[in-house]
């Protein structure tokens, strides 16, 4: 499979976050920010020209390039830097995620390795760093879970590291799920099923709790599925959000009868922790 990079230049944060939202609704599946730009990835047999200029600025610079799968890790590799997540409203460390090649740290509740291969989902992401981050306020003992969109796997793989006794893991994209396998498999995962999906399917056993870092479109889209998928008074975390959208993902969730139990804030992106009332 062959991804094309789109590279944005001379843009300002603000801008960088509303692209990375409009991207991934029209199949952009990776991205990489960084001072004054940004890089976004799909899937060359994905990619929709027309689509893709309708929602880009006059003015807005950019340059397309073509990257080969065999020659993504080393482009990852040159910039990957660990993350650290810190517990909410504290300094106590959480999760670090690493790549293969960072050392261990101590003091850490959580390690995490992983290798993304163009899967969407390491941490340096507000909305992955908040959903890992408020995963801490969840007890995911003995509990049965779905990541719903789970790239890299990231979620999953904490998820299964946090208790959890079973986790369907589900992504659309052939890449994602090679990706997250292979990350479970490094971080010693047993408990996580990946399928290949574009929604969650309807005739599984209602769970516990649903990880859904994904944006408003496919959660508006698939609110139904998500609803009949969680177990009264199950926990939902929802995230991809962007602040401007927050009344609409409110109306969106509340129609349901999903009760909103907290929001929370990071840059320009929402994470929601709701309960199925």
């Amino acid at each position: 499979m062959e991804y094309l990079q789109i590279h944005f230049t001379n843009i300002i944060e603000t801008q960088a976050e509303i692209l990375i939202a409009q991207l991934n609704e029209i199949g952009f599946d990776g991205f990489e920010e960084e001072t004054n730009g940004l890089k976004a990835f799909i899937p060359s047999n994905n990619f929709d020209e027309n689509m893709f200029i309708s929602i880009i600025e006059n003015g807005l610079k950019f340059t397309s390039s073509i990257i080969k799968k065999e020659n993504w890790n080393a482009i990852w590799e040159a910039d990957f830097e660990p993350i650290k997540v810190e517990y909410p409203n504290s300094t106590k460390p959480f999760v670090y995620i690493r790549a293969g090649f960072h050392k261990h740290k101590e003091g850490y509740s959580y390690d995490i390795i992983v290798t993304p291969k163009m899967s969407f989902g390491t941490g340096h992401h507000a909305t992955t760093f908040l959903m890992v981050q408020q995963m801490s306020q969840i007890n995911f003992t003995n509990k049965t879970v779905i990541d719903f969109g789970t790239g890299t796997g990231v979620l999953a793989i904490l998820a299964d590291k946090m208790g959890a006794k079973k986790i369907l893991a589900i992504d659309c994209d052939d890449w994602s799920i090679e990706n997250a396998e292979e990350n479970a498999i490094i971080n010693d995962c047993n408990n996580i099923v990946l399928i290949k999906a574009e929604t969650v399917p309807p005739q599984i056993e209602k769970v516990d709790i649903i990880l859904a870092n994904i944006n408003l479109n496919i959660i508006t889209e698939h609110i139904l599925v998500i609803k009949t998928a969680i177990k009264e008074n199950g926990t939902i975390l929802f995230s991809g959000i962007m602040r401007h959208d927050e009344q609409n993902i409110k109306n969106v969730i509340q129609k349901q009868g999903i009760l909103i139990k907290e929001i929370f804030k990071k840059d320009n992106w929402l994470a929601l922790m709701c309960i199925n009332g």
